[in-house]
């Protein structure tokens, strides 16, 4: 009984997706207009002829390069922020204006600003900055200043060094913060940046190929770019928080071995 369970679980998420691609499927046979909507085969041929082309992988690749730059620039700045505001009281309240207005601006509006500012080259790098940036200031923010005030007092009186504080007391409380604000900025990052390219469209991006399939009406290019976008923000996501919760579990193995045994 028990291994039948296993396996139903096992088997459910498939079916489900299968399910929800069969009334995908369904709804364009009733609809039956490629216009308004294609069923998942014609999605999926879509695809499969742009996969072979050049132009493919050439609007993938400078998508990925601008959005995770501007992911990762973002992640850093953030970082350093949020732990020079925790340092330094007046700073955070300094900051406090401009990361609500970062977080109330509507996309578009950053879009148009971007582009009398920076172009269309790198405006998804510049828009994907200005959407993460407050996601992770906050996240960081909100980490360090839920740190242990009795470890650090505990610190403090043994004269601890502070890379040693660093990594035993303030990384251990700041990851798991982190790690909920990546995941929420991830997506983010990719959805305002790709936004960012169809509204400027850039050459040879992803943004690009998808205003080009508004223009023509080409409903199938459409679908299967945006499971391309899909696929590729979910990688990206996949492969930053696995090295987030790496370093996560190396610091809780680390400070179980440089914990003193009892005799």
């Amino acid at each position: 009984m028990k291994r039948d369970l296993r396996g139903f679980f096992a088997w459910r998420r498939p079916l489900i997706i299968l399910f929800w691609i069969f009334i995908w499927q369904l709804a364009a046979w009733l609809i039956h207009n490629n216009i308004i909507l294609v069923g998942p085969a014609d999605a999926g041929l879509a695809l499969l002829r742009l996969i072979p082309t050049g132009g493919f992988w050439l609007s993938i690749a400078h998508s990925f390069v601008k959005i995770s730059l501007g992911f990762l620039l973002a992640f850093a700045c953030g970082l350093a922020l949020g732990g020079a505001a925790y340092r330094f009281p007046l700073l955070k309240e300094l900051l406090a204006p401009i990361i609500s207005l970062l977080k109330s601006i509507p996309v578009a509006s950053f879009v148009i600003l971007a582009l009398i500012w920076v172009g269309s080259r790198n405006l998804a790098v510049f828009i994907a900055f200005l959407v993460v940036l407050p996601m992770i200031y906050i996240n960081t923010l909100a980490g360090l200043e839920s740190t242990d005030l009795k470890l650090l007092e505990m610190a403090r009186i043994f004269r601890v060094p502070a890379l040693k504080q660093l990594r035993y007391i303030y990384l251990p409380a700041l990851l798991p913060y982190l790690l909920s604000g990546c995941r929420v900025a991830l997506g983010m990052s990719w959805k305002s940046g790709v936004a960012a390219e169809v509204i400027g469209i850039p050459d040879a991006s992803i943004g690009e190929q998808l205003y080009m399939s508004k223009i023509y009406l080409d409903t199938a290019n459409l679908f299967a770019w945006t499971f391309v976008i899909i696929v590729v923000s979910a990688l990206f996501e996949r492969a930053f928080l696995a090295l987030l919760a790496g370093l996560q579990r190396k610091g809780g193995a680390a400070h179980e071995a440089d914990r003193p045994r009892s005799a």
